[in-house]
């Protein structure tokens, strides 16, 4: 098969297209021919040498998403037959034109869901769920306030917290406003340079119940000020940076949480109960249209090191996708 083989980290240059060994599945596991993946900011940080595969794995192939029809299956593997429309995260090896992932971490692609457009969904959707609703706390009636407005994050966090009833106050680059607009946020605030914690505090005077940020850097110090009393802060990036200076006063004053989480590390039984509680809860919302994809591009994937580029010049507004088959 064809696959993305890292044998150097640096720039776009260093993602080389290469003939390798096809995956065997294990006995809980299936094999999926790839019909897309996706871009994510974990991908950039892996070509850099800097979030490396914690399988360990050689060759050494990154992508953390999918889509695509099973085409193979394991011994012990009974949920899924050979032509079933999947997709799914794993720790890495999407760029590739199969993958072998265990079953119960597979989703089924949403009947109105096109095969490649279904790439976009699995890793944004998680994370945005996972963070804002399992460990964030977000309910009907409540504040949520995410970074990044158009990330693919933000944009499924938009829909997430329309879709269970909360309100929700998006930051993000002038440009890209009128998009979280359309999806549904609240409030829209314009980020750094402009003072979006003095227009916040305007909007929501009694704070935000749910931060999640992608961000770091900075906007940490502002969002202890932002949360509300008892509010938690979800901490799902740092493309801001990892270190700054913090007020823990006022984390104790507001008696605030404040939570690091990533999905790519958990041992498999954490990633499968997220998946298998996701499939039973917000999976059947895209069929009913409350949630959708949002895909800002398409790319070859020959052109893998252009999508690359892409995502670094911060140009699109959702996922950035790589069509494999």
């Amino acid at each position: 098969m064809r696959a993305v083989v890292l044998h150097s980290h640096g720039g776009p240059e260093v993602l080389t297209i290469e003939e390798v060994a096809g995956p065997v599945p294990g006995p809980d596991e299936v094999v999926v021919d790839v019909a897309a993946t996706a871009l994510n900011r974990a991908d950039l940080l892996q070509r850099m040498g800097f979030y490396p595969d914690p399988r360990k794995l050689q060759p050494e192939i990154p992508g953390l998403e999918f889509a695509g029809t099973v085409s193979a299956v394991g011994a012990r593997a009974t949920m899924w037959r050979v032509g079933d429309r999947v997709m799914g995260i794993e720790a890495g090896g999407a760029y590739a034109e199969q993958i072998a992932t265990h079953e119960r971490q597979l989703l089924a692609v949403p009947a109105g869901i096109d095969l490649v457009d279904a790439a976009a969904i699995p890793e944004v959707f998680l994370t945005a769920w996972d963070a804002l609703v399992l460990q964030g706390g977000l309910t009907s009636g409540r504040w949520a306030l995410v970074h990044a407005g158009a990330s693919g994050v933000c944009t499924a966090a938009i829909q997430i917290a329309k879709a269970i009833g909360a309100r929700i106050a998006v930051t993000c680059s002038s440009g890209k406003a009128d998009a979280c607009r359309e999806l549904g946020a609240d409030v829209v605030l314009e980020r750094s340079p402009h003072d979006w914690l003095s227009d916040a505090k305007t909007a929501v005077p009694q704070g935000f119940d749910t931060v999640l940020d992608v961000i770091g850097g900075e906007e940490v110090d502002r969002n202890l000020q932002a949360v509300a009393t008892r509010g938690t802060i979800v901490q799902v990036g740092l493309m801001g940076g990892g270190t700054t200076p913090v007020n823990v006063g006022l984390l104790l004053a507001k008696r605030a949480t404040w939570v690091g989480t990533t999905l790519r590390t958990r041992p498999l039984e954490e990633k499968v109960a997220v998946t298998r509680r996701f499939a039973a809860e917000m999976l059947p919302l895209f069929d009913t249209g409350a949630l959708r994809p949002v895909i800002d591009s398409i790319y070859d994937f020959d052109a893998i090191a252009d999508a690359h580029r892409h995502m670094e010049a911060n140009a699109n507004t959702g996922k950035i996708l790589v069509r494999v088959r």
